[in-house]
């Protein structure tokens, strides 16, 4: 695996290096055998350490985990903590994973965009042009609803867009702020028409 430790204003020490990847190894190894890369960050909160994970484990499948402490020491370990907690949680779909080789279909590849926040004393109307901060390319990849969520808990993302394997159309999963995770699926209202149309006739 290659390993990135790095400290935002902060010194990182040989000792902490050592520790950061004895501990990754351990906690990735037990489902990855070939981990591509990790890139771990410290940098400080106030009066805390913070300790920011990112790990490409295998393909397409990213974990990603950070945690606060007074020290660097358990701002990492409850990080790795947090990933390891997360791959327990999919261990079965992640041996599906492999055996399935993840998605049969190919990516749609989609341009992505960074927009300017507003200041809240801006004048500017909502509806004028946002600033594009930064512009990318993103896969929106073909994966079942169970593979998205994996996806969006081991990321630990907001939000993840997909192709439904089921029908081919795009949706999207999200994080609710009750804690359950919400799912749009816009080809269910289409199919709901469709029955509709079929029972008028």
């Amino acid at each position: 695996m290659q390993l990135s430790v790095k400290g935002k204003q902060i010194d990182v020490g040989d000792a902490l290096r050592l520790h950061v990847e004895t501990q990754l190894k351990e906690v990735v190894g037990k489902y990855f055998s070939h981990s591509l890369d990790a890139q771990v960050t410290f940098s400080r909160e106030a009066h805390l350490f913070r300790a920011d994970i990112t790990v490409h484990a295998g393909r397409n499948i990213v974990l990603q985990s950070n945690a606060s402490a007074a020290e660097p020491y358990p701002a990492f370990d409850m990080a790795a903590e947090r990933i390891a907690n997360r791959l327990r949680r999919h261990k079965n779909r992640l041996k599906d994973h492999h055996q399935d080789g993840v998605s049969k279909d190919e990516a749609m590849v989609a341009q992505s965009f960074v927009l300017h926040g507003q200041d809240e004393n801006s004048q500017e109307e909502a509806n004028d042009n946002p600033v594009v901060v930064a512009e990318m390319t993103t896969p929106i990849e073909v994966l079942t609803v169970s593979q998205a969520v994996m996806r969006l808990d081991l990321g630990d993302l907001p939000a993840l867009m997909f192709r439904s394997r089921a029908h081919g159309g795009l949706n999207m999963i999200y994080r609710r702020p009750d804690g359950h995770i919400g799912w749009v699926d816009p080809s269910q209202n289409a199919m709901a028409k469709t029955v509709a149309t079929k029972s008028q006739v």
